[in-house]
This record gives C-alpha cells, sequence and structure tokens, in this order.
C-alpha cells in the first residue's frame, strides 16, 4: 500500500473486543497475527503468512481508539494534516477523534458530510 497523499494506505478494525476476532479473521482470510504493544494492553494486525507483511489492524476501543465506531476505518496520508482538517470542516467533514500521535505519523480520525468515517494522517519529520 502506498503512503503516497491521495491513495489508500491503511485498513483496520476498533471493536470493545480485539481478541474475540483474531480466530475469525485469520481463518476467513487466511492470514497470521501478530501482536501490536499498546499502552498497558495489545491490539494486533493481521499479516501474509510466511511474510510478515501488515496488511491491516484490528484495534480494542481503548485510549485513543475509545469511542470509535466498530467499522472498518480507511487511513489516507495528507500533505499537512492541520491544513487538511481545515479544509474538511471547510467541506463540510467532521473531526471525531485526534489528532494523535500514531506509529510515526499523526492521525486524525473524521467524518464526511454523508457520515462516512475514515482516517487521515502525516508522517512524522524525522530530524536532520
Amino acid at each position: 500500500m502506498s503512503t503516497a497523499p491521495g491513495y489508500f494506505s491503511w485498513a483496520d478494525l476498533t471493536v470493545p473486543d480485539a481478541e474475540a476476532l483474531r480466530s475469525f479473521y485469520t481463518a476467513l482470510l487466511g492470514l497470521d497475527s501478530a501482536n501490536v504493544g499498546m499502552n498497558g494492553y495489545s491490539d494486533f494486525c493481521l499479516v501474509r503468512p510466511g511474510e510478515g507483511q501488515p496488511v491491516a489492524g484490528i484495534c480494542h476501543a481503548r485510549g485513543q481508539n475509545a469511542g470509535l465506531p466498530p467499522v472498518w476505518l480507511l487511513y489516507f496520508p495528507v500533505e499537512g494534516l492541520d491544513r487538511s482538517l481545515a479544509h474538511l470542516e471547510q467541506l463540510g467533514g467532521s473531526l471525531i477523534a485526534g489528532p494523535f500521535p500514531a506509529g510515526g505519523s499523526r492521525c486524525a480520525v473524521v467524518k464526511d458530510p454523508a457520515g462516512a468515517c475514515f482516517a487521515l494522517y502525516e508522517q512524522e519529520q524525522s530530524p536532520n
């Protein structure tokens, strides 16, 4: 998946009990899983067997994910998260959660004018 702005780059699902879905998705999709350490608990990602390549995440509705709807959330990279959030609101969208740090990026969960949820993120710049 691309991390270039304008391309879909990640998907995750936030539910009250992520662990309860681990065997469902690994069996249904033929994928393996790997734990992802959070602050005091673990979420997990689905990975391609033999490759270890993450393809999606399954998250508990805790911490920064508390209150997110139980839907598959698509992530789109942007250049300038704050600018994109301001533009989103001008276009009739709204902020649900964030911005917050997320694995080397800044992320926000948003809603379009029809109510569909998705996420925008920007990669953190490495110091020179």
